[in-house]
């Protein structure tokens, strides 16, 4: 199994742009979420999604990723090439989603491979039982369930599914990054030398070892993107 970075981003979206989705999504349209779902995730895909005017989802869009391509710790992990407009999905009690694996590619007429998942929640877990995301990794499953405005990230080739509702209800934003990095082992690699990168540079920053790991991410940055 491939290694598995689970990349939690703090506070993406803040209580006044939480509030403004909220408003937003009570008076929304839904729709099946089935109707978007490839072949294999048709067959374990119950929830609702939402389906409402190009007005409407711009402004959502634009409150969600206009605030999600401003973190910097989604652009130091995901280094992102391309992003898909996100998906808004509520799952109430009885609802969840199966086992499954994202598309490898995605999109019309803008078509884009998904390297990395985003699940952006957009409510308490104090909301809602159940609906944990749950993520198959190389060290078990792992279970995530986040603050409203939180965020995590994830290889789209990990086996995953949303657990059960049983109270409530759950909502979250759903997109996919095209990452300059293909692969999830040299992002990982990357993040990890981003961060020492980073530190060296704030404490140390005339050092020759600074110099060294500056040099070497630039450059392994440049070896390794796609574009």
């Amino acid at each position: 199994m491939e290694m598995t970075m689970l990349i939690q981003i703090p506070r993406v979206l803040n209580s006044h742009q939480l509030s403004q989705i909220r408003e937003i999504m009570d008076q929304a349209r839904f729709v099946d979420g089935r109707l978007s779902a490839g072949k294999a995730a048709r067959r374990v895909k119950n929830n609702a999604e939402m389906a409402d005017s190009p007005e409407i989802m711009n402004t959502l869009n634009n409150l969600v990723m206009g605030a999600v391509v401003r973190h910097p710790v989604y652009q130091a992990a995901a280094l992102p090439h391309k992003a898909a407009t996100p998906f808004f999905a509520k799952y109430g009690p009885g609802q969840t989603y199966g086992d499954h694996v994202d598309d490898p590619i995605m999109g019309a007429p803008q078509r884009y491979r998904t390297d990395i998942s985003m699940t952006v929640f957009l409510n308490e877990p104090d909301e809602y039982t159940g609906g944990e995301l749950v993520i198959q990794t190389s060290f078990g499953e792992q279970r995530t369930k986040l603050a409203a405005g939180d965020a995590v990230m994830y290889p789209s080739g990990s086996l995953h599914h949303v657990a059960e509702v049983t109270e409530g209800e759950r909502r979250v934003a759903v997109t996919w990054i095209q990452s300059m990095i293909r692969s999830p082992e040299q992002r990982e690699l990357l993040y990890n030398l981003h961060q020492a990168r980073e530190s060296l540079l704030q404490s140390q920053p005339e050092a020759e070892e600074t110099r060294k790991v500056d040099v070497t991410y630039i450059n392994l940055v440049r070896m390794w993107a796609e574009l």
